[in-house]
């Protein structure tokens, strides 16, 4: 027999010890397919979804939790953050967003530094965020490698789901500060980037075994090879690098202004690699352009201040890349000033409500177009059989102002929203309930 224990959620609980889960939505968004009414997402032990449909068609099995909400929907996917490398608190101990030693540090990898009991990371499943593509941040030319979590777990084990991602640079003012061996000049910022490719590429060749015409002039005069072929030694910088040059990492470059907008595009034309756009403040003047390079741009966040390299945002980007057929996501990006990290959710619900996107749209964006932009749509971004039972809980339109999300379910294991959740510690792995 089940019984129904007070709240917000509407959570039922069997009696006996639970195996699986479900939802049951008064509107179940699935982004696979037309929503439905009264349905209902069957979850099984090992946190996969079994089943979905109407609530009249789709039974439940007995003696497993029950949560009822009025609107559910795929849990959400950040497509760039610096959550869980920035903290929620803004002081210097959770901060570990940017290293300012040097200009380019590709082999940085965000899995080394990212904490998934920080506040803030539960704070944003709390509104049914439930994957973030993370990393450091905006700042210097390269900035390091970034990591794919769930918003769940004690460790990074718990969390992981792609370790070492892509790589991110940043063109423009941001990267000329700092002084020391940091560019002073667009022009210089183009050239180092070019300097380090070339050198990844030597790099790659000399361990792959294959000969240059510059190693062939070091060979004797008489022909005779060199005794030492041995690879070069382990150089983690060019390592990073050189997997961006294979494409099997994208190099994601920010970039708000347009010529480096432009010169993004370029470098990735002129060596054949996978640039993605970051933030892309005046991307709405290069949306053909962005449109036919055909690799995803990752949105800067609608609320984000409009100043400095900004200030020609628009809030309607969103509505016009999707209007000119643009690849993309959107993000709640980072700023160097609180706060930092913001929530997907809001910032769709901006675009949607200033911005002119179609609601629906907006809600594919962070879900199943996020997904298949990580490349995870088998894993996340729809309610669908197969998938990991990620799922977001609301108690009425998710873009209204006066919804909250009333619960995260994340594989099957059901997490407070945002009314529940008090910030403290044990943070990712289940914050203190009122």
């Amino acid at each position: 027999m089940l019984t129904k224990i007070a709240g917000v959620c509407g959570v039922l609980i069997a009696t006996a010890a639970m195996a699986q889960s479900a939802v049951r939505a008064q509107t179940l968004y699935t982004m696979d397919g037309e929503p439905i009414t009264d349905g209902v997402v069957v979850i099984n032990a090992e946190g996969k979804i079994t089943a979905v449909g109407p609530a009249a068609s789709t039974p439940i099995p007995d003696r497993i939790t029950v949560h009822e909400c009025a609107f559910a929907m795929p849990g959400l996917i950040d497509v760039r953050s610096t959550a869980g490398l920035s903290g929620m608190y803004n002081v210097d101990h959770d901060q570990d967003v940017l290293e300012t030693s040097s200009p380019i540090q590709p082999e940085l990898r965000a899995f080394d530094a990212y904490n998934p009991r920080e506040p803030l990371v539960g704070y944003l499943r709390s509104f049914g965020v439930t994957t973030v593509h993370t990393g450091h941040a905006p700042g210097k030319l390269i900035t390091g490698q970034t990591v794919i979590v769930k918003t769940r777990g004690d460790t990074i084990d718990d969390a992981v789901v792609t370790p070492d991602f892509a790589v991110t640079a940043t063109l423009g003012s941001s990267a000329t500060e700092g002084g020391g061996k940091s560019p002073g000049t667009r022009g210089k910022q183009i050239s180092m980037l070019r300097e380090e490719l070339f050198k990844a590429q030597a790099y790659a060749r000399k361990h792959s075994g294959a000969s240059t015409a510059d190693e062939a002039e070091e060979e004797g005069e008489d022909g005779e090879e060199k005794k030492d072929k041995s690879p070069p030694a382990r150089d983690l910088k060019l390592e990073a690098l050189a997997s961006v040059l294979a494409g099997d990492t994208p190099l994601i470059i920010t970039a708000n202004k347009m010529q480096d907008i432009a010169s993004a595009l370029r470098l990735g034309d002129e060596f054949g690699i996978t640039v993605w756009i970051d933030s892309a403040a005046e991307g709405h003047l290069m949306a053909e352009e962005l449109a036919a390079a055909g690799n995803p741009v990752l949105l800067r966040p609608a609320m984000g201040r409009y100043v400095g390299e900004a200030a020609n945002g628009t809030l309607e980007t969103a509505k016009i890349f999707t209007e000119a057929g643009v690849t993309f996501g959107m993000q709640t990006g980072y700023e160097a000033y609180v706060p930092k990290v913001r929530v997907i959710l809001f910032e769709a619900g901006v675009a949607v409500g200033l911005g002119g996107l179609d609601q629906e749209a907006a809600m594919r964006l962070i879900t199943i177009t996020a997904a298949s932009i990580l490349g995870l749509e088998d894993r996340v971004g729809s309610i669908a059989v197969g998938k990991d039972g990620d799922i977001a809980m609301y108690d009425g339109d998710p873009f209204e102002y006066t919804t909250h999300c009333v619960g995260t379910l994340i594989e099957g294991a059901f997490f407070p929203g945002e009314q529940d959740y008090v910030i403290g510690y044990p943070g990712a792995g289940g914050p203190m309930q009122r």
